[in-house]
């Protein structure tokens, strides 16, 4: 995967390393992922969009070979916040003070919170698969719950789902994966990608990160999102989803993000569940490619 590209690990301004990969040449284009994956959801379309970008894939902190913080009672250091300053960091390291940003999932909520944050920073941006945090979390009833109950159980006190998913770390990583996707399997998921995930997935340093980042999500980031109702994204916003997902039966998904953004926002549903770059590369790599080509 990723031929032709390099590995690199770069340290934030707050010490965070985070491990990237770095390919192509052209405008910069930062590409993040979401749980329970790492930067290897991107391994279908980053090679095609470095024909036309240099494009950094990283992990996010608590994710696959980035550095996983201690966490702290506020959950501050797995904050959105946290998470977009360190993109910010990492990307200035590689001598990019202004880019564009995609983020599936986890991602998306981080790439959310960089717009708001660091507006200056970011050219354009699209979201995949997801609506504001905050607003999931006010429109939970019981079909969103049932669906999403992996947001519920995951914000549960240490070490309650730690020690549930570290019994057996790679049948909970499959049995999402499946869960997700359209075909309610895993054979969309490269044979390549799935040993990434796994061999990941398996750390219970990820596992714990990954539980910090949906208790913050609970907490920090809705205090955070609380305090800026009136900040708006500035930059175009694209947003792709999957139609055989939970966003698209629950939300009117365009409507969410333009709620949010003060600039431009598109978008559309692709036919498939909730991993777009995987289950329909081909056409998430031509949307991507037509709004970041601007």
């Amino acid at each position: 995967m990723f031929e032709g590209f390099t590995e690199r690990r770069v340290a934030a301004a707050n010490g965070t390393e985070i491990f990237l990969r770095r390919g192509g040449s052209g405008p910069p284009l930062l590409l993040l992922h979401g749980y329970p994956q790492t930067h290897a959801i991107w391994h279908r379309i980053a090679p095609a969009l470095a024909r036309r970008f240099t494009v950094v894939c990283a992990d996010l902190r608590g994710y696959g070979d980035s550095a996983k913080p201690a966490s702290d009672p506020a959950h501050a250091a797995y904050s959105k916040r946290a998470m977009a300053q360190d993109m910010v960091d990492a990307m200035a390291a590689l001598g990019h003070e202004r880019f564009a940003v995609a983020g599936h999932d986890r991602g998306g909520r981080v790439t959310h919170r960089m717009c708001l944050d660091h507006p200056e920073r970011i050219s354009r941006a699209a979201v995949l698969d997801i609506v504001p945090t905050r607003t999931v979390f006010r429109a939970t009833d019981q079909a969103l719950a049932t669906g999403y109950y992996h947001w519920f159980f995951l914000i549960q006190p240490e070490p309650l789902p730690e020690r549930m998913i570290g019994a057996d770390p790679n049948f909970y990583l499959r049995k999402k994966l499946g869960h997700w996707s359209a075909g309610k399997d895993t054979g969309w998921v490269a044979l390549e990608a799935m040993a990434e995930y796994e061999r990941c997935f398996s750390d219970p340093a990820t596992i714990h990160a990954s539980c910090e980042d949906y208790r913050a999500a609970a907490t920090i980031d809705l205090a955070h999102d609380e305090a800026d109702l009136d900040r708006k994204i500035r930059c175009p916003l694209l947003a792709l989803w999957g139609e055989k997902g939970l966003m698209h039966r629950h939300f009117d998904v365009l409507a969410t993000w333009r709620e949010k953004a003060d600039g431009p926002v598109e978008g559309k549903a692709l036919p498939c569940g909730h991993f777009l770059p995987e289950e329909q590369p081909e056409r998430t790599l031509s949307e991507l490619a037509r709004f970041f080509a601007v």
